[in-house]
């Protein structure tokens, strides 16, 4: 009877220890997932907070109006939205297709002994710091434009209505075509990525009953990859896109950072994050600095509506998957 309690002792001391180990696992979980929205709504309250001033003079003007000059205190956020969506979208346009065909590519047309390795290459590309492609790109690509692409851009649509307005010159190397080609190098690897996962997560037995009745690849790809994955694959441009609209250090190098509307996309510009980083430090007046502060809530704003967007899509082709 003895050994009998005692071991009956040792099992309930057992189950006691297990039992802290679990609460203290959910009390430590719960913290974090608590911490991370507390963070999330001080960034908040501090962008909102430092704004205020900006937002109280300028009112809707602010996202209206092209002027930025310190000295008179008069700023507007224009030019910087424009660089911004701008830029943005010509890297989609250019990443896009190419991040596609090289997700096609491993997942139907690779030998499988290369799809790892090619990859990983692919991928190694998203690990690259981003300072290091805005020197690379202000010191070898840029001087590449200007020297044998933009020249050739600008006498090709010379004569074109609309299109000569677009690539008009003069050649300056750097600018919103050179940033935005840098920003689709960057994002690459992140469509890449996606669009190779979401083609994943197509059933094999759809694409080998298509490739029974005698469809080419092709005739796969676009009567039951495409259909199948479309929403996937929006949500990976999306996604990327919230990573082109934050990038900073490669857009500041090669952009040209003049806070300007210009129709021409081979003329500088700048961006929301470029615009941040090259003057907050020089910011001494608090009209200024809510200015900028200002800037940073727009692109938080931004960036937090296309992320979303994007991980409600993503959602919708797991659940599919999952079916």
């Amino acid at each position: 009877m003895a050994k009998t309690a005692g071991g009956s002792d040792s099992r309930e001391k057992v189950l006691r220890r297990f039992e802290f180990g679990d609460r203290m696992f959910r009390i430590l979980t719960r913290s974090s997932a608590i911490a991370v929205l507390l963070v999330l709504g001080g960034v908040i309250v501090s962008l909102v907070q430092g704004s205020l001033p900006a937002l109280s003079k300028f009112g809707f003007g602010f996202l209206t109006s092209d002027a930025w000059n310190p000295v008179t205190e008069n700023f507007g956020a224009a030019p910087a939205i424009y660089g911004t969506i701008v830029t943005s979208s010509i890297a989609l346009l250019i990443a896009a297709p190419i991040g596609f065909g090289i997700a096609v590519f491993l997942t139907e047309l690779c030998p499988y002994q290369l799809r790892r390795p090619i990859g990983i290459a692919v991928e190694l590309l998203a690990g690259i710091p981003s300072i290091i492609y805005g020197i690379w790109g202000m010191f070898v690509f840029a001087p590449f434009l200007q020297a044998h692409v933009q020249p050739a851009l600008i006498a090709t649509f010379a004569n074109l209505p609309v299109l000569n307005q677009l690539f008009a010159g003069p050649p300056y190397g750097i600018g919103i075509l050179t940033a935005s080609v840098i920003l689709a190098i960057m994002i690459l690897p992140l469509i890449s990525s996606i669009s190779r996962d979401v083609f994943n997560t197509v059933p094999a037995v759809l694409k080998e009953a298509a490739y029974g009745i005698g469809c080419t690849r092709w005739e796969v790809m676009r009567s039951i990859v495409a259909p199948y994955t479309g929403v996937g694959l929006v949500g990976g441009i999306m996604l990327a896109l919230g990573r082109a609209l934050g990038e900073t250090m490669a857009v500041t190098f090669v952009i040209g950072n003049a806070h300007k509307i210009a129709p021409s996309i081979l003329g500088p510009g700048t961006t929301i994050s470029a615009t941040i980083a090259n003057e907050f430090t020089e910011a001494d007046g608090a009209i200024y600095t809510s200015s900028l502060i200002a800037l940073g809530l727009l692109l938080f704003v931004i960036t937090f509506i296309v992320l979303a967007i994007s991980r409600f899509l993503l959602m919708r082709v797991e659940a599919k998957g999952a079916r």
